[in-house]
């Protein structure tokens, strides 16, 4: 998609936009509604963009080395996230914005979820497996190794109504001792083949669902759970690798059929061709695909959504820093978290999550 940006500002928003590198985060100078920083790119976006909310920074610090995995929880009204390097997950309590050390060590945790009985998930880069933290505080291995073998480092987790939870392993915990414990074997593909992988809830065994991908990082269903949406952040390591979004139907015996590029994450602005990636996605209700999006500088990095018909983007918010990872929360479902590089954000929007976490 190729946009005139400079004439989309000034005639879509109705004035002279500000960018999110240069504007004010301290919130001590308001930013003027409409925000500037969230780009209706289609005439479709434009219901879910609030004009009086605006991009907010929850939370900064120098010492937050590399935000990702948020997940919200609804009973107690806080937002968790892991701090990948510093081995610990963290928390931004609603009531007053208070943020606390949730926990550490955390295993170099990164993708967190809840299950429906409300049981946080995480998957831990360090140890190499999935687990999930019972209501007595005590912490289940739900799936550490495949085939014989430790996977190279879970990264993102959801589940599924009947139980099943399915996982990412791309590895990258494995790649570098600055986010787990590297795989000394100088292999780009760390154990074994990067692949997405699912947890049977009766059997607890685990099964290979795809490997059909570079490395599958951040994933989500669709609303009415059809279809298995997969961030390839193969790039990264694989020259050549595509920066796209990938989507399966999901069968009736849980497995991923039909296979296929949803989304590219390149866009041409103007004379620029921006060429960065995904990380973490979540749909909305109305089946609308929103991803995390870094790695090309301004006027790429922040969030990026997509139509569920076609995979055309038709929306940005843009932020200052990378954008690795968001979700929908709040008591209604409709403030988008985002975790970006040393800080989080927060939009309120006029659309809810398609799930509860």
């Amino acid at each position: 998609m190729k946009i005139d940006r400079k004439k989309f500002i000034l005639t879509a928003l109705g004035t002279t936009a500000s960018t999110a590198l240069a504007r004010d985060w301290t919130g001590v100078k308001p930013t003027r509604y409409p925000d500037p920083d969230v780009l209706v790119l289609d005439p479709k976006f434009g219901k879910y963009r609030l004009g009086n909310a605006s991009i907010r920074r929850i939370y900064t610090h120098p010492d937050m080395l590399w935000a990702e995995g948020p997940a919200w929880n609804s009973v107690g009204r806080f937002l968790i996230w892991s701090d990948i390097p510093n081995n610990r997950q963290m928390r931004w309590i609603q009531d007053d914005g208070r943020v606390t050390n949730f926990r550490k060590p955390s295993g170099n945790s990164n993708g967190n979820t809840f299950d429906f009985e409300g049981r946080q998930l995480s998957c831990e880069h360090g140890n190499r497996r999935v687990v999930r933290y019972e209501r007595d505080g005590k912490k289940t291995v739900l799936a550490d190794r495949f085939g014989g073998k430790e996977f190279n480092a879970p990264n993102d987790v959801v589940v599924h109504p009947d139980g099943g939870i399915w996982f990412t392993d791309p590895g990258y915990g494995s790649l570098m001792n600055y986010e787990g414990n590297r795989a000394d074997n100088g292999s780009v593909m760390p154990i074994q083949k990067e692949a997405v992988y699912r947890i049977d809830p009766k059997t607890g065994k685990v099964a290979k669902v795809t490997d059909e991908i570079f490395k599958p990082n951040g994933l989500c269903f669709s609303p009415d759970y059809s279809k298995l949406y997969v961030a390839d952040t193969g790039a990264s390591h694989y020259p050549g690798a595509p920066k796209e979004i990938k989507v399966w139907k999901v069968t009736a015996k849980n497995t991923l059929a039909e296979g296929r590029t949803f989304a590219s994450m390149k866009l041409e602005s103007g004379d620029k061709v921006l060429d960065g990636g995904a990380d973490g996605i979540r749909c909305d209700v109305d089946g609308n695909l929103w991803s995390s999006a870094g790695w090309a500088g301004a006027g790429f990095d922040g969030v990026h959504v997509f139509e569920p018909r076609d995979g055309k983007r038709i929306g940005q918010i843009l932020l200052p820093e990378i954008c690795s990872n968001l979700c929908f929360g709040g008591p209604k479902r409709n403030r988008l978290f985002m975790t970006a590089s040393q800080s989080v954000y927060s939009l309120y929007v006029e659309t809810q999550g398609a799930h509860h976490c």
